[in-house]
């Protein structure tokens, strides 16, 4: 048990159990790994050929985390929400503690078990210095892809994005500008040792020497099941193809 000045802290273990009743321990210290970049930059895709490793788990979208990280922002931005929140004794500490807690037990909860848990919330690394200070072993994988390819993929797919016009095709290319540039800023802001730009044309053409790639920047064992995704779809503990 450890004390922080006027109150306690009881130190345990968080883990979950697999099919087969092993324990796997999660906290924010893992290695967690987060992917993201533009809807239709190729996320998805990557997030498929990693869940077809052994040691990997990424799982579906939740969709809930960039959602919270956009609150936490809100309310940090409006000098109203902040002092209402300083009143309430909600420090920026208490703050980064929950949203920290609640992201952790979505990403090791809302899948199977795996040593290395994964993240797929494509506009979570809007705030991907933010998540470094939560998750410091944490590493983040950026997908780019050419925007006029990614501007025709989401209008032609109808695909719904916040502040997108899908009958503007120029100010889609607008929006993708923007949303890219922030999101490479924040990779560039952590490094190349934590953030790895990856370009979905690469991916699509080379995959053996990209996932190689990509594998030896996270730290994992090589496994050749990364190149076989589709021999594990739909299989318990495989590969799922949905959004």
């Amino acid at each position: 048990m450890l004390k922080y000045h006027n109150y306690f802290c009881l130190t345990f273990q968080k883990y979950v159990l697999d099919r087969e009743h092993r324990k796997y321990v999660y906290s924010r210290e893992m290695p967690l790994v987060f992917i993201g970049g533009m809807p239709r930059s190729g996320t998805t895709l990557l997030r498929v050929l990693l869940d077809a490793h052994p040691d990997i788990r990424c799982g579906e979208e939740t969709r809930v985390i960039p959602r919270l990280l956009g609150l936490k922002s809100q309310w940090l931005k409006s000098p109203l929400e902040s002092r209402r929140l300083k009143e309430a004794g909600i420090t920026p500490q208490v703050l980064d503690s929950a949203v920290a807690a609640f992201t952790l037990e979505i990403i090791a909860r809302h899948g199977d078990p795996a040593y290395r848990l994964c993240n797929k919330d494509p506009f979570s690394l809007r705030s991907s210095v933010y998540l470094h200070s939560l998750f410091p072993n944490a590493k983040f994988v950026l997908m780019l892809r050419d925007g006029r390819a990614v501007v025709h993929s989401i209008i032609s797919r109808k695909v719904t994005i916040t502040g997108m016009d899908l009958h503007d095709y120029r100010q889609c290319l607008r929006r993708w500008t923007a949303a890219v540039q922030a999101m490479y800023n924040q990779c560039h802001l952590l490094g190349p040792r934590i953030c790895l730009p990856v370009h979905y044309e690469r991916l699509v053409l080379h995959p053996e020497p990209t996932m190689r790639m990509v594998l030896g920047f996270l730290d994992i064992p090589w496994n050749n099941s990364v190149l076989h995704h589709e021999l594990l779809v739909g299989k318990t503990g495989g590969v799922s193809l949905s959004m």
